[in-house]
């Protein structure tokens, strides 16, 4: 039996005007979801227990099977591990964004224009962080390179009291509110004001604004954890897992779960990501023995931050048409197999921020007859048909069992 978990980041939504009040979800034409949710079982799945913040790093453990509220120490030490980061007990890890403030006033009282600097290249992105190492690195903490906008601070022999805001969710926003509070907040504070003066007219951000694009004008702190430990994905499900994402906080999940990875050229998260090289890696996964590919899509979330309604449906039916086709096709010809197609959270283009709400879920298996179906894979549907799936994190476990006379 093969498995495979589509996880479309940041999909579900709330109805908007310019879809006639509807969600992308119900209006983006998805016949392979819907195929799925004619012959499967729809219900509302929770990703964000109690106590939990909905996002990417609660989520997307949540649906690999693990419990955040268990196992969830921090976005950051996820992202860390990615890249190869050794973290001791009494590390703390946080994100590094690479952003855009507005440039006309003190810093306090600039604007977050652009959480990821124009989706800046990693090329030079790690130009800018290494400059941010050389200026202010130090014995306490040193600055790591990743991937566009998303980077690694590690705080060495420190402890984790800060009150941080992701930028995502105060784009178009003042700052000021939003500032580093708590354990070491002057000096994060300090460093952001900064690597203004740093990287404001640094030789990269000129070069950008003759081309129209962003400066990435500051560094920006969030997402701080400490070293996590998570049980491997074999110990948990009794399946031999991959995992295929642009995504280092994904990339990171599955390196401390044991699960193997498979990085595709092209992929960048977004729109513009190789969306037919994403489904060639997740059917390769399976021709090399894995059990099941755990496939995840970075874009809806991406266009909900930037309320690009177009995009966001453009999204869903990109996926749909270039990913969960071919691989549906091919799992058809190997023999048994489920599927679960879920979001790790909303993100609702009225917001542009990630919410803790439920999202819809479709679980379909070649093996089992329909089990509360629906004609369209969306909120509205899965709603209606009050299938509740509380634990989040028994996702595959359900997908596995489902059509047992002993599953719950």
């Amino acid at each position: 039996m093969k498995y495979l978990v589509l996880l479309i980041d940041g999909a579900a939504d709330e109805p908007v005007p310019e879809l006639g009040y509807k969600t992308p979800l119900e209006v983006a034409k998805k016949p392979y979801m819907n195929f799925l949710a004619q012959n499967g079982e729809v219900g509302m799945l929770n990703p964000t227990p109690i106590g939990c913040t909905g996002g990417s790093d609660t989520g997307n453990m949540c649906i690999m099977g693990f419990n955040p509220a268990k196992y969830l120490t921090g976005r950051s030490p996820l992202e860390a591990a990615a890249l190869g980061i050794s973290m001791a007990d009494d590390d703390i890890a946080m994100r590094v964004n690479l952003v855009t403030l507005s440039e006309d006033e003190p810093y306090e009282n600039k604007t977050m224009l652009d959480y990821s600097a124009d989706e800046i290249t990693t090329e030079e992105a790690s130009v800018l962080i290494n400059c941010v190492q050389e200026h202010f690195g130090n014995d306490l903490m040193r600055f790591y390179p990743g991937f566009s906008y998303r980077h690694c601070l590690i705080m060495h022999h420190a402890t984790a009291g800060q009150i941080l805001t992701p930028p995502h969710n105060i784009t178009a926003k003042g700052i000021a509110d939003y500032l580093p509070k708590g354990d070491y907040a002057d000096m994060l504070c300090d460093i952001m004001r900064r690597s203004y003066q740093l990287l404001s007219d640094h030789p990269i951000n000129k070069e950008r604004r003759k081309r129209g694009l962003k400066p990435a004008n500051s560094v920006w702190f969030w997402g701080q954890g400490t070293k996590p430990m998570l049980p491997s994905f074999k110990e948990r499900h009794g399946l031999n897992g991959a995992v295929v994402t642009a995504v280092d906080l994904v990339k990171g999940l599955a390196f401390l779960a044991g699960m193997k990875i498979y990085n595709v050229e092209g992929a960048t998260g977004t729109l513009t990501t190789n969306f037919a090289g994403k489904a060639q890696a997740a059917i390769q996964a399976f021709e090399d023995g894995c059990d099941l590919v755990y496939l995840h899509l970075e874009a809806p979330d991406e266009c909900g931050h930037r309320h690009e309604v177009e995009g966001k449906v453009r999204a869903i039916e990109e996926i749909d048409s270039k990913v969960l086709c071919p691989v549906f096709r091919y799992l058809k010809k190997q023999g048994q197999f489920g599927i679960l197609v879920t979001p790790d959270h909303p993100t609702p283009l009225t917001t542009r921020a990630h919410s803790n709400a439920m999202v819809p879920f479709v679980i379909y298996r070649s093996d089992v007859a329909p089990i509360n179906p629906a004609d369209n894979y969306c909120e509205a549907s899965a709603k209606n048909n009050a299938v509740i799936l509380n634990e989040g994190y028994m996702a595959i476990t359900r997908m596995m069992l489902l059509g047992h006379p002993f599953m719950e």
